[in-house]
């Protein structure tokens, strides 16, 4: 069931910092705007209009950048830093001195590294509360903020939280406004002095694809005793079970992997 939606209340003095990454095109690989950060920029500029800073940190010289600013931004901030650099401390540092009220992430850079920590460590730095996966921010009034929270299946928990905080938005937001050539090109990239510092754990790592997670055996999900009980003690249906009994280790462990690999666990 769907909860009732309810009007964004003062609004008009929230200040939101919406951070921005470089993407990469599922099939080509070719640079754009990263889909996450670009429904967290477009739930910003509902959130706070001309109220918005979106920040990136980054070489400035990048094309996908001017992607953000044809969503009708007069400016996109740059923490300008090469490649290798920690992000992290340059952010918490901005944050801190902007004095923001909500910053939005996307949940997972698709290029780089891509471990999807930096929302974490970056709440963590700050002291903030992170709501993760928000999909719509319901109200804000006297400091608090009432937000959606997507959850599988397409159900949401609705929660309170205080300002200041930070949330990464899922795809369940709001989704992008189309890029305009004509303001990707007037909109204005302005670049941040900062120090740079030499992510020496990336330096040394070698980045690869990630692979796609094992498939999991069929769980049996019951709800009262009475229903375990019986999936417990039912025949299977396939008939193809196997009792071992008496068998070596090598047997025992030759039957099981024979059992994984049929039920595609393992290739």
């Amino acid at each position: 069931m769907q909860p009732e939606k309810k009007s964004v209340v003062d609004k008009n003095p929230l200040h939101v910092i919406s951070l921005v990454s470089i993407g990469a095109h599922p099939t080509s690989g070719r640079p754009r705007r990263a889909e996450q950060d670009a429904r967290a920029v477009e739930l910003g500029l509902q959130l706070a209009g001309d109220n918005l800073h979106v920040l990136h940190a980054g070489n400035v010289e990048e094309p996908a950048l001017r992607a953000y600013l044809g969503m009708g931004l007069d400016e996109l901030h740059v923490l300008e830093q090469p490649q290798g650099a920690d992000a992290l401390p340059a952010i918490t540092d901005y944050i801190r001195e902007s004095g923001v009220q909500l910053v939005l992430t996307g949940s997972q850079a698709e290029t780089g590294e891509g471990s999807g920590m930096l929302p974490y460590l970056l709440a963590e730095k700050l002291g903030w509360p992170l709501v993760v996966g928000m999909a719509e921010v319901e109200s804000i009034d006297s400091g608090v903020a009432q937000v959606l929270q997507a959850l599988p299946r397409g159900q949401r928990r609705r929660l309170k939280v205080r300002l200041p905080f930070l949330a990464t938005v899922d795809n369940a937001a709001p989704k992008p406004r189309q890029s305009a050539y004509g303001p990707a090109q007037r909109g204005s990239l302005e670049v941040e002095d900062i120090e740079v510092i030499i992510d020496e754990l990336l330096i040394n790592s070698e980045l690869t694809p990630a692979k796609p997670r094992p498939k999991r055996l069929k769980v049996i999900k019951a709800k009262s005793g009475a229903d375990r009980m019986k999936a417990a003690t039912a025949k299977a249906s396939g008939g193809g079970g196997q009792v071992l009994k008496g068998v070596t280790a090598q047997e025992g462990a030759a039957a099981i992997l024979k059992l994984l690999v049929e039920e595609g666990v393992v290739r």
